[in-house]
Order: structure tokens, then C-alpha cells, then sequence
């Protein structure tokens, strides 16, 4: 059916009207007649003269068929049908119908046109045989529709009733028509693509001829273009839509490399004039910077959502975080507490899109926090990768890092921003990127003065260092960590110092990586300027580096000296990182040394205890956690405060029955140390520690209200 290009319309940046979708209850006799023909003025005004790339005979063709029927619309009304009593007949009624169908075929007709006039040349040409097919049948409901159209029952010339029986003559006899010409260079795009699956890369000749010549693609804005709106279609994909996403991003590689192949670097002349020395980040929503519409913020993460989903409530959340809530045993919706009839997830995307198209018109990076293997470039459903794709990238890439090694400033820019982009989805990408030597050059690129290449640069570094055997390629590059450490430290843009944090974050996955990380030059004492003063964003990449850095043994004292115990400690207030914040300290107060730390910072032990009333699952067990090692390892100071703690019976009493096993394991143990001071005390002839905050002492009721079971483990799980 015609309708299928109304949907297909929806791939693109503008959706069809309603009156695609309705008829018009509301109208009839004369006014419906003259409607109609104010919308076939605006088809013929709007389309008669545009220059069709492909589809030129199937939409001339159907612009004529509604010349006639404006011919046939004027003539009603000239003659003011359904202005009289007269025409109210059951051949009246029949002819309101045909006309209130026309009304919805001319909606489809421009849809279709539009759909053909503006789309993607690229995309047009793949979907050749099927726009073809939405022509063919709008035809064939204009001859089902004149079939039953009581064209002899008005009062119309001869020479308007003659078009109209022609007309019902021509579509009668219409046949599918795909253009021989359009057909031939969809095999010819089909045919590069082979070769690169076969490893021959096609003759630059050949490919200049297709795409400047036949196409009229004559510019690097024009291919970048194509490249966007084709990535569109695999965002959007539908799995019963060919080609498959898998092959259209085939084609995504193939016109990235004829980009660069054919007409260079054209950008260069706008990133040398767009070169800030220092910018603000976007995503924070705080001096004068963008908020962030709270429908796209996740409720549980409070972040800007990357991967939207439903859940079997309705209510929306960002997958990882839901995935993450759900795994932790929790069976209700954390924003309504309804019961969640199953734990499947749906992707929301027509939020996804949404939030999409505001990042691109608030200048908003859409990004993942953290980029896995596994994970989705973007929200791009881009499919296995194909091998045409794979080595269309590899030739793309080694023009990229010609221009790294020896372009201008502004060229080099431009192909660290492609790298970076080519960089985020597939472990393939990564790994052939870093095989042709991306690294050194982006390394160099690190400390430019340009503040778009040095952010660019940084982020294509990040997302390298998510391939795992790439990550020891960084960091045995001669200077690579310390001037990733620069960028931390002193990088030109917000987002630069964000991503260098990032990057380390990836890079101390690797546990012999993270003593000589935290031993780097002002590494710590950046990232706790990050977790105090940064975004939202940074606070989150900073929190997650510390942590890191925190399961390294050796490194509690270089925690403690850069000030990482100290901005931990003040995470805790910060609900966006306090968890990681707190699985870090629980981590360092496993040492001596980094209790007595944490025992000396006057929140810690208010900010652990909020963690554990308030926090979720997870934090409330390193908070649990990180107070049972400050009980042990603090002194007897650092206990009196912590069992001091306001209503620390009653908080651990419903961690007891309400938390995680290890939650419980942990909360049992501090159940167990408190039950020790107070015995200890009341053998002194004391009421015990625990008092109310107005110094009133509760004598010793947790030990009768909370029974610890001897069958309860007392030694502490590794974290």
C-alpha cells in the first residue's frame, strides 16, 4: 500500500502531518472541494518544477494525474456542488466519499513527492524498487477510486469529464515502473560495495564518476550529509526494511571513504576560524549552561538518558540503570513502586529520538557515559559489522592518518575528529585503528593549542582504550599517559578534562596499570578537583577513576596525599556518585592507613550513614562496609563515633531484614561489634554508646530487638 511511504517519512527529520493519518470529518459540500484544490495548487506549485534525482517519470507522471483532478475540483467549484439541495442524492453521498479519499490519496501523493524531492540521494537510490513500488500503488488506488466515482452524475463539460475518463483510462493500464537508469547505479553502489567485500578497492575514477558526476554529490558537506541521514536509517531501522543495517552501514564506510578520497579535507578553512581557547561544557545545567528537559533525565541515575527503555509499568528509565536495579533483586518500579509483571525491557524510541535531535539542536554531545565492546555506538543499531564495511573503514582510516602525520593543523583536526567517530562502535575499528599507527599521532595531538583538536583527540583515545589490547598500546607510547594527565589537568575544554578522565578510568581496568596511573604527576589531585568542582558528567568520570584507582593496594597513600580520601568523603553528599564514591572508600579503609584517613574527615561517618539509610542497594553496602572496616581499623575513636551515630540500631536492624546477602552479612558484623562495646560498657557499670540526639540514652534496646544469629558469618567478603 501508498501508506508505506508515510511510514518510511518517518525516518526523516520531519513527520507527516496528521491530516496524513485522518479524513476530514468536518468538512464536506463545497468547502471539501475547494480544500482539495488549494492542496493540489500546493503540490503542483511545490513539485512541478523541482528536478526529481531519481523516481522522474513515476513523480512527473503522478504531478499530472493531479493537474487533472484540480481541473475536476475547480469545476465543482465553479458549479457549487454541494452548495444546493439538489446534490444531496445517494450519487452526491458516493461522490463525498471518493472526494474525502482523494483528500487523504493527495496527503500520501505529497508525502511521497517530498519524500522523493529531499531525501538522502544515497538512500533514495537503495529503496529504488520500492519507492517505485509506493508509486505504482498510489496509481492503482486512483483507479479503484475513479472506478466508482459517479463522473457522470455531476454536472461537468465534456472536456472536464473527458480528462477525468482518460485519466480513469491510464491508471487502469498503469504498470510498476522502476527507471532503468536509477536501477543501473543502484548495481553500480552495490558493486563497490562487493569489491570491498573482496577485498579490491574500487578505481577512484570509477567512484568519482558515481558520485560526482551521476549523483551530483561535488562536496564534503553534500557526503556528510548522505553519511548522516544513511546512519538515520540504521538508528530507525525496522528488521523487515532491506537492505539490513549490517549492509547500510556498509555503504555508511564506503561513502566516509569517497569523502575523504574524493574531496579531502573542505572543513579546514571553518575549524581554523571556530577554534575556542576555552569553552564551557554543555551539559551541566548551571551558569547559563543548557538544562536538560527532566523527560529526558533517567530517575534513577538523574542523568541524561542514552539508552531510553519501558518497562512493564510504563515508566521509562536508561537501560543500564534499570538493568542494573533489576539485577540487584528489586522487583517493583523504583519511581511508581508498582510490582513489575515481568522484567523485560522495551527500547523507547521515539524518545530516544527526541532526546537525539535535542542534543544536535542544543550543541549537546550525545555520548555514553562509558563505551563498552559490547555496547551500541550511540544508540546506532548498526549490526554485525560486514567486511566491506571493515575494510572501507581501513581505507578510510589510513587517508586519516596521512593528514594526522602530515596535514595542516585544521586537516589534522578534522581526522582526529574522524578517528574519534570511527573509534566509537566495534572492537574491529579499534583495533585496526591502533594497528595503523593512530596512536602516536593523536598522542602529539594532545597537548595542541587547538582546543577542537586537543578535545577530539582525547576522546578518540578514549575510545581506542576500550579494545583491551589497546589499551597497553597507550599506555607504552612514550609520554601517552602524562599528556593524557595534561589534558586532566589543564585541558582546554571541560569536555577534554572530562574524557581524559574517562580514559583513565579505562585504562586502570588493568590492575598492573594502576599504581603507575596514580603515581602520575597531579593525576589524583586532578581528579578530586573534577569530583568536587566538575558536571554532573565529569564528577561521574572521576568518581569511576578513583574508584579504580582505590582497588590498588599500593595506591591508599597516594589517595590519601592527592586528596582523593578527602573529595570521596565529600562525594557522599553528591547523589549522583555517591555510591561509587562510597565503594571507594570502602575499599581504601581496608588499610590502616586509609582508615585512619577516612576516620579524620568529620563527614565521613554522617555521609555513610545517610548512604545507608538513603542509598540504594549497592552503596548501602559499601556504606555498611566501609563503617564495619572504620569500627576495626580507626581506633577506638573512630568506633565511638561510628556506634554513636544517631539510630544506627534502627538503621541496621532494617539493613538486617532489607538488604542485599552481603549487606546483611556486613550489617550482622557492626551488629556484632556494637553489641560488644555495649556489653563492654555496661560491665563498666555504663548505659552503653547508643544515645538519641538529645543525649538521651537508650539502654542497650538493639540487643533485644535485633537477634544476630551465631550461624551468621563474621569474616568480610572480598568487595
Amino acid at each position: 500500500m501508498a501508506t508505506a511511504a508515510i511510514f518510511s517519512s518517518l525516518r526523516r527529520r520531519r513527520s507527516p502531518s496528521l491530516e496524513a493519518f485522518l479524513s476530514p470529518v468536518d468538512l464536506s459540500g463545497l468547502p471539501l472541494v475547494q480544500t482539495l484544490a488549494a492542496i493540489s495548487t500546493e503540490i503542483i506549485s511545490s513539485f512541478s518544477g523541482t528536478r526529481f534525482s531519481f523516481q522522474r517519470r513515476n513523480a512527473r507522471s503522478l504531478i499530472r494525474k493531479i493537474e487533472i483532478f484540480l481541473v475536476l475540483f475547480e469545476s465543482l467549484a465553479e458549479s457549487r456542488w454541494g452548495s444546493t439541495p439538489s446534490s444531496s442524492s445517494s450519487s452526491s453521498s458516493t461522490a463525498l466519499l471518493c472526494l474525502k479519499e482523494l483528500y487523504l490519496l493527495l496527503y500520501r501523493s505529497k508525502i511521497l513527492l517530498d519524500y522523493g524531492a529531499h531525501s538522502s540521494k544515497l538512500w533514495l537510490l537503495l529503496q529504488t524498487q520500492s519507492i517505485s513500488g509506493y508509486f505504482h500503488d498510489l496509481n492503482q488506488e486512483i483507479s479503484t477510486l475513479l472506478d466508482v466515482f459517479p463522473v457522470n452524475d455531476l454536472s461537468l463539460s465534456d472536456d472536464v469529464r473527458e480528462q477525468i475518463e482518460l485519466l480513469q483510462s491510464q491508471s487502469r493500464r498503469s504498470r510498476l515502473y522502476i527507471d532503468s537508469n536509477d536501477e543501473s547505479l543502484r548495481r553500480t553502489f552495490y558493486s563497490f560495495l562487493d569489491g570491498f567485500e573482496n577485498g579490491e578497492i574500487p578505481n577512484s575514477i570509477a567512484l568519482r564518476s558515481f558520485f560526482a558526476e551521476k549523483l551530483q554529490i561535488k562536496d564534503s558537506k553534500s557526503c556528510g550529509n548522505e553519511i548522516e541521514f544513511l546512519e538515520e536509517q540504521i538508528a530507525n531501522h525496522d528488521g523487515d526494511v532491506e537492505p539490513t543495517g549490517s549492509v547500510i552501514n556498509g555503504f555508511v564506510a564506503i561513502t566516509r571513504y569517497c569523502r575523504f578520497l574524493l574531496f579531502g579535507f573542505e572543513e579546514e578553512w571553518r575549524i581554523k576560524n571556530n577554534n575556542p581557547k576555552k569553552k564551557k561544557s554543555k551539559r551541566d545545567g548551571n551558569d547559563g549552561f543548557i538544562t536538560v528537559p527532566k523527560d529526558f533525565v533517567c530517575p534513577i541515575s538523574l542523568d541524561l538518558m542514552s539508552d531510553p527503555v519501558i518497562i512493564s509499568t510504563g515508566q521509562t528509565y536508561d537501560r543500564t540503570s534499570i538493568a542494573r536495579w533489576i539485577e540487584e533483586g528489586h522487583c517493583t518500579c523504583p519511581k511508581t513502586g508498582q510490582m513489575l509483571v515481568d522484567s523485560r525491557i522495551v527500547p523507547n524510541r521515539a524518545l530516544k529520538n527526541l532526546i537525539v535531535q535535542w542534543c544536535a539542536a542544543s550543541g549537546v554531545s550525545y555520548e555514553s557515559e562509558f563505551i563498552t565492546d559490547s555496547q551500541t555506538n550511540e544508540g546506532f543499531v548498526s549490526g554485525l559489522p560486514t567486511k566491506a564495511a571493515v575494510e572501507a573503514n581501513k581505507a578510510t582510516v589510513s587517508i586519516l592518518i596521512e593528514y594526522l602525520a602530515d596535514g595542516s593543523e585544521a586537516a589534522q583536526t578534522v581526522a582526529a575528529r574522524e578517528i574519534r567517530l570511527l573509534a566509537k562502535t566495534g572492537k574491529e575499528n579499534r583495533e585496526f585503528i591502533a594497528e595503523a599507527g593512530a596512536i602516536p599521532h593523536l598522542r602529539r595531538l594532545l597537548k595542541s593549542e587547538n582546543a577542537v583538536a586537543q578535545e577530539n583527540s582525547v576522546t578518540a583515545m578514549l575510545n581506542l582504550s576500550i579494545y583491551e589490547k589497546n589499551k597497553s598500546r597507550i599506555m607504552e607510547e612514550d609520554d601517552c599517559l602524562e599528556a593524557i594527565v595534561s589534558v586532566l589537568v589543564s585541558g582546554l575544554t571541560v569536555e577534554a578534562q572530562e574524557n581524559a578522565a574517562a580514559t583513565l578510568f579505562s585504562l586502570s581496568a588493568v590492575h598492573e596499570y594502576k599504581k603507575r596511573i596514580a603515581m602520575a604527576d597531579q593525576c589524583v589531585e586532578a581528579l578530586a578537583s573534577l569530583l568536587q568542582n566538575g558536571t554532573p558528567r565529569g564528577k561521574k568520570d572521576a568518581v569511576t577513576a578513583l574508584y579504580n584507582l582505590s582497588t590498588h593496594p599500593e595506591n591508599c597513600s597516594r589517595m590519601i596525599e592527592g586528596g582523593g580520601v578527602s573529595s570521596l568523603v565529600g562525594a557522599l553528599k553528591n547523589e549522583g556518585v555517591a555510591e561509587e564514591a562510597a565503594g571507594a572508600l570502602a575499599l581504601l579503609v581496608r588499610q590502616s592507613l586509609g582508615a585512619e584517613a577516612i576516620g579524620k574527615e568529620e563527614s565521613a561517618v554522617t555521609g555513610l550513614m545517610g548512604m545507608m539509610r538513603c542509598g540504594r542497594p549497592r552503596g548501602k553496602e559499601n556504606a555498611v562496609a566501609a563503617l564495619l572496616e572504620l569500627c576495626r581499623r580507626g581506633g577506638a575513636a573512630v568506633a565511638e563515633r561510628v556506634l554513636r551515630a544517631p539510630a544506627i540500631a534502627g538503621v541496621l536492624q532494617t539493613l538486617l531484614f532489607t538488604g542485599t546477602k552481603r549487606a546483611r552479612r556486613k550489617a550482622a558484623s557492626l551488629a556484632r561489634v556494637f553489641q560488644r562495646r555495649e556489653h563492654a560498657a555496661m560491665r563498666a557499670g555504663g548505659y552503653g554508646f547508643v544515645g538519641d540526639v538529645n543525649g538521651n540514652r537508650d539502654g542497650g534496646n538493639f540487643t533485644t530487638d535485633v537477634s544476630v544469629p551465631m550461624s551468621i558469618s563474621i569474616s568480610v567478603p572480598v568487595l
